[in-house]
Order: structure tokens, then C-alpha cells, then sequence
């Protein structure tokens, strides 16, 4: 006769079960589906030309715009945190319609490569924003048309030479974000036929026309002029299917890595691509995602570590290789590194 488990022990055993494996702080690791290191971060920093000393960015507590030798010393310093990578903006003295200092072998960010590159040699990897917002004297990603509209395949004539540029002076990466379509195809043109077809290409690949940049806006001192945005050519926020589109022409282009951005307001859009596609797939945890939670936790309202660990744990969840995130030193220290 088949023994028959006491009154009630079925209802309760599946409660009791997943609670078992909940009890300690050394059990909860043992099974995590997910684990957070600092190698899973990339640190954004900014070096800014012709200042002294670092200038502190209001909106964003703990970052600054570096002079080149204070970023020296910090990329260090994210290196001794077990960070393997960081991700370079310049903001320059002066723009113009063209953003020419992009591509300027004397620019801010291709004198900031030279001097990591040599005090740092392979110590981390060296990736570089790859646009002309920060150079052009009207904010945009590309140059202009005279109707005020971004000229796709003009644009992508210039990111070639900001591309060249940025590998001569030593970027291990370049991550062209100002979605022009073709772009990266034209970039590993560019790259492969200046002799760089090792340097890699992670393309912001799914970047949508989020509300959540502000802050970094001001870390790189660009404004959209008269009153524009670049909903022409970033994504729709209200669209989740396309990125997929996206991504796969990135892909087909030569992308090595692709990218999402924002992270933590898309992360359908992160668990979409990370299926979708066989190539590592970062995600941009952006300024307002950031400095939203260290104003909550300025005010108390919040454990602004706790809710940093959670945010950036639940991106990794859903998918992503790696996390761009302005926590990265914060978490690396949390994490022990």
C-alpha cells in the first residue's frame, strides 16, 4: 500500500522549501541566479580642457571633470577597486559647428588616451564615447543640414575620424552613441583601413530619447540649441520591438559589443537583446538613474548603498554582460574589491 504524507504536509511543503534556502547570508550566495563583481563594472569619467584642478559636477555628488592628471590618478585608482574598464568624455575649451575637436589629434580626449595608456599600459581597458555632442557649438550628434536636421551620412564621415583618432591615441574601444544609421559600418571601415582591426566597437545600439540625461548634460556643459532634441534620431521610448531592429544592424555591422541606454527603465529592452543576440551586451545605468537615488539618500529618504547594489544587480539580472554605471567605485568597494 502506497504511504500516504501526513494532513496538510503537501500545502506546506513548498513554503518551507524555498524558505530553506533562504535562511543564511552564506546560503543566499550559495544559490543566487545572479552574482555582482566588480569586474562587471565600466566606470564613466569626464576630462575636461584648459582647467587647473577638477571642477566637482553639482548634479552628479562624487564626480567631477578631471584635468588630465587628476584622471590619471583616478583611473588608478578605479583599477585598484578591481574595475577592468572605464568609458572616456571630453568636454573641450571651445566647440563649433562641425565638432572638429573630436577628431583633433591635440583634442582633450586624445591627450587624456596618450597619458592613460602610458601610466596605465594594459591595466584597464580603455573605452571612448564616440560622438560630437560635447564638440558641436549646437549640441547635436552629427552635423547640421542648413534646415536644422541632422545629415546622417555627413555624420558618419566625421565619427570615421574621430574613430582613427581615438585608436591612435590609444583606445582600446571606441562606442559610437549618436544613433546615425550606418554608423558602425562606416566606424570599422574607417578603423580597419587606418590599420586598427583590433580596436573594438560597442555600439549604443538601442539609446533612446530618455529624460533621464540631464545630469549628464551638465557634466559635459551641452545644451540642445533653441529648444531641440534629439528625438529625431534616438529611439522612442514608447517602442520596444525596434531595438531589437537595432541591435541587429549593429550586429551585422561589425559591432562587438552592443549597448542599451538607459538600463534600469528598459530592462525588457536588456532581457530582449541579451536573448536575441550571441555578442556581450552592456547597459548604460545613466546619470538620472544615478543621481536620483543619491538625492533620495541625501535626504534620507533612502540606504542610497543598498538601493545602488539592488538597481545595478537587477541590470545584470535581466541580462547584461556589464554595467555602465557612475556607482561603479562605490559598488566596487561594496563588493570588495
Amino acid at each position: 500500500m502506497e504511504r500516504q504524507p501526513p494532513e496538510g504536509a503537501a500545502a506546506r511543503f513548498p513554503v518551507r522549501r524555498m524558505r530553506r534556502l533562504r535562511r543564511t547570508a552564506t546560503m543566499r550566495r550559495l544559490v543566487a541566479e545572479t552574482t555582482l563583481s566588480p569586474d562587471d563594472l565600466v566606470a564613466p569619467v569626464f576630462v575636461r580642457q584648459g582647467i587647473d584642478e577638477p571642477v566637482p559636477i553639482g548634479s552628479m555628488p562624487g564626480h567631477v571633470q578631471h584635468t588630465v592628471a587628476s584622471l590619471v590618478d583616478e583611473a588608478k585608482h578605479l583599477a585598484s577597486l578591481g574595475i577592468p574598464a572605464l568609458v572616456l568624455f571630453g568636454v573641450p575649451d571651445t566647440k563649433d559647428a562641425e565638432g572638429s575637436g573630436a577628431w583633433d589629434p591635440d583634442g582633450v580626449v586624445q591627450v587624456a588616451l596618450r597619458e592613460l595608456r602610458s601610466s596605465l599600459g594594459d591595466a584597464m581597458v580603455l573605452i571612448c564615447d564616440l560622438c560630437l555632442d560635447e564638440y558641436t557649438d549646437h549640441g547635436h550628434c552629427g552635423v547640421l543640414r542648413p534646415d536644422g536636421t541632422v545629415d546622417n551620412d555627413a555624420t558618419l564621415e566625421r565619427y570615421g575620424a574621430v574613430a582613427t583618432a581615438q585608436a591612435d591615441a590609444g583606445a582600446d574601444v571606441v562606442a559610437p552613441s549618436g544613433m546615425m544609421d550606418g554608423q558602425v559600418g562606416a566606424i570599422r571601415s574607417a578603423l580597419d583601413q587606418a590599420g586598427h582591426e583590433e580596436v573594438a566597437i560597442l555600439a549604443y545600439a538601442a539609446k533612446y530619447a530618455s529624460a533621464l540625461y540631464g545630469p549628464f548634460r551638465d557634466a559635459v556643459d551641452v545644451t540642445i540649441a533653441a529648444g531641440g532634441d534629439r528625438r529625431g534620431y534616438q529611439q522612442d521610448p514608447r517602442n520596444r520591438r525596434e531595438a531589437l531592429a537595432e541591435v541587429a544592424l549593429d550586429v551585422a555591422e561589425g559591432a562587438d559589443m552592443v549597448m542599451v541606454k538607459p538600463a534600469l527603465a528598459y530592462l525588457d529592452v536588456v532581457a530582449d537583446v541579451a536573448r536575441a543576440v550571441d555578442v556581450p551586451v552592456t547597459a548604460y545605468h545613466v546619470s538620472g538613474e544615478y543621481s536620483m537615488v543619491k538625492a533620495a539618500a541625501e535626504r534620507g529618504w533612502i540606504d542610497g548603498d543598498a538601493v545602488l547594489l539592488e538597481h545595478v544587480t537587477a541590470i545584470k539580472r535581466a541580462g547584461a554582460t556589464a554595467v555602465l554605471t557612475y556607482g561603479a567605485a562605490e559598488l566596487a568597494r561594496l563588493l570588495g574589491g
